[in-house]
């Protein structure tokens, strides 16, 4: 004889599927909306996340890659003339990563874009905040 399934799990496996198409349909969106500019979707994840000044292990973290994925990113963005590698202020073993100008223009301009009919722009405000703090708790844990 089975067990009845438990609520509470099947809640959770529902919750997961429906956290997991949201983060598809994000990364479609991501993906469109960087095809526009000429841009991977990996490209504008990171001109999106470089919002000042970072090391590329910071910029990997911001990107949830690891940073040798980040360096071939960063490396197409610096030929491209959106991205430089400047020493460091503070640790001479370290890069800091910087948004040129035509960067920093090409950020605004995605920015933008990913703005337009974003899979979150049917919520409201107060709802976007509701998501933004459980998320965050479940991201943190308790």
């Amino acid at each position: 004889m089975t067990t009845p399934p438990d609520p509470q799990v099947i809640a959770e496996r529902q919750l997961c599927g429906l956290v997991n198409g949201l983060a598809q349909r994000i990364a479609e969106h991501v993906r469109e909306r960087a095809a526009a500019l000429g841009l991977t979707a990996s490209q504008a994840t990171a001109l999106r996340e470089m919002s000042g000044p970072m090391t590329m292990r910071e910029l990997a973290e911001r990107m949830s890659c690891e940073p040798s994925n980040t360096t071939f990113v960063v490396d197409k963005l610096e030929k491209q003339n959106l991205v430089e590698r400047r020493p460091h202020p503070t640790d001479r073993r370290a890069k800091h990563l910087v948004l040129t100008p035509a960067g920093t223009a090409l950020r605004e301009r995605l920015l933008d874009l990913l703005a337009v009919d974003s899979p979150l722009s049917g919520l409201s405000q107060q709802e976007q905040r509701v998501l933004h703090s459980l998320l965050e708790q479940a991201v943190t844990g308790p």
